[in-house]
C-alpha cells in the first residue's frame, strides 16, 4: 500500500508540489491584498469598482513576485538559461489571469453584491487552473 502511494506521489509529482506551491502563493497573495484592504479601505467588504481594482493589482503582483521563482524552481524544475525570457513569459501569462481575476471580482462584488471575501475565494479556483495551464503550456514547456 505505502509502495502504491509512493509510486502516485512520484507521477504526480508536479501536480502535488504545485498544489503546495500554489497554496502558498494563495496565501502571500491574500496577505498583500487584504492587508492593502484593511490599510487603505478600511477592510471593506465592498469595495468600489475602483478600490477592488486596485486590490486586484496588489493580489496579482505579491502573487507573481513569489510564484515565478517557487515555479521555476520545485515544480516545473526549470533549467532554461534564458530566464529573462522565461520570466517575461510568466509575468504575461500572469497577466492574462489577473483580467480573469479582474472581470470576475467586478462581476461578483460590484454587479451580484457577493462580498470581496467570498468573491476572492471563487475567482482564486478559475485563477489557479488558468496559471497551471499557462505555465505548463506556454511558459515552463519542457523541449
Amino acid at each position: 500500500m505505502i509502495e502504491k502511494i509512493k509510486q502516485l506521489c512520484i507521477k504526480h509529482r508536479e501536480i502535488l508540489v504545485y498544489l503546495i506551491v500554489g497554496g502558498l502563493t494563495t496565501l502571500v497573495s491574500w496577505a498583500a491584498k487584504f492587508l492593502w484592504n484593511f490599510a487603505f479601505y478600511g477592510g471593506t467588504a465592498y469595495p468600489t469598482s475602483l478600490q477592488n481594482t486596485v486590490l486586484s493589482v496588489v493580489n496579482w503582483v505579491a502573487g507573481v513576485a513569489f510564484a515565478y521563482p517557487t515555479n521555476r524552481k520545485w515544480v516545473f524544475q526549470s533549467r532554461n538559461p534564458n530566464i529573462l525570457s522565461e520570466a517575461s513569459g510568466f509575468v504575461a501569462s500572469r497577466l492574462a489571469t489577473l483580467g480573469i481575476d479582474w472581470a470576475v471580482m467586478q462581476i461578483l462584488v460590484n454587479v451580484l453584491g457577493i462580498n470581496v471575501f467570498v468573491g476572492t475565494v471563487i475567482s482564486a479556483v478559475l485563477v489557479v487552473i488558468g496559471n497551471y495551464v499557462f505555465s505548463k503550456l506556454f511558459v515552463f514547456k519542457k523541449k
